[in-house]
């Protein structure tokens, strides 16, 4: 098994990307933290694992709040002992709108969930990493963030920040044994629009545009194949890299 022994941290695991995760890493070996607002849900895909012979404990996080991030990380150590792989997953989409359009308090909860909670999940997870020598963080970031063609401001800013983390992350603590790569999902079917609300229908129509060219939608359980791939010595080399997941989409334009 590719991460036997292993300990791993994932946010956002109730549902879509985050839970095909949990469970393909709780079936590769490892022990998973399987974090989520939604603790109900995170307890649901615990006793699948669990029934599937696997090990892993459920915690309720909101991402967006310090105390939480951090009860997070010492539980994992608490029960486990230690902490391998922090999969900052967690994530929820504006409403489309464009520049002209975007309050200040949704902006700031973007941010907050989808930004400041994986720099304050890395920094809280680093001294473990340095004290062992060696650590994998891997981020979901979004073709969002590469694109401006994808989503609102919000949303796309926030990840274009993620993948920005991610490359000065990888770079800085390269010599320290530590990798931290993103990947950037296309079309994904997840819940994730379940976050949206009074939708902006200028910001929305301008998506639009590129959304004609998506040549499918992906499954959750094909970004967690390269989460694999990206958590397991076999990416012992790629290290402050964003690996789009889109079936080609982005090769488009």
């Amino acid at each position: 098994m590719r991460l036997e022994g292993k300990v791993a941290v994932v946010t956002g695991a109730a549902s879509g990307m985050g839970k095909a995760i949990a469970e393909l890493y709780a079936k590769e070996g490892a022990k998973v933290v399987v974090s989520d607002l939604n603790v109900e849900g995170a307890e649901a895909v615990v006793a699948g694992i669990k029934a599937s012979g696997g090990q892993a404990i459920a915690v309720k996080t909101n991402v967006a709040d310090l105390n939480d991030i951090h009860t997070m990380i010492d539980t994992a150590v608490q029960e486990f002992g230690t902490l391998d792989i922090l999969v900052n997953n967690a994530g929820i989409m504006d409403n489309m709108a464009a520049i002209g359009d975007v309050e200040d308090d949704r902006w700031d909860l973007i941010f907050d969930v989808n930004t400041k909670a994986v720099m304050r999940a890395i920094r809280k997870a680093l001294p473990i990493f340095l004290e062992k020598g060696k650590g994998v963080i891997i981020n979901t970031a979004s073709t969002g963030g590469f694109s401006g063609a994808h989503a609102g401001a919000a949303y796309t800013a926030s990840k274009h920040a993620v993948i920005g983390i991610t490359k000065n992350t990888g770079f800085m603590y390269a010599q320290k044994g530590i990798r931290c790569n993103a990947i950037a999902p296309g079309a994904t079917m997840t819940n994730i629009t379940a976050s949206m609300n009074n939708v902006n229908e200028f910001g929305a129509s301008r998506t639009k545009v590129t959304q004609g060219v998506i040549p499918r939608i992906g499954q959750p359980e094909e970004i967690a194949q390269v989460a694999l791939f990206l958590a397991s010595d076999e990416s012992s080399f790629v290290n402050g890299i964003v690996l789009a997941a889109d079936a080609g989409w982005t090769s488009a334009f």
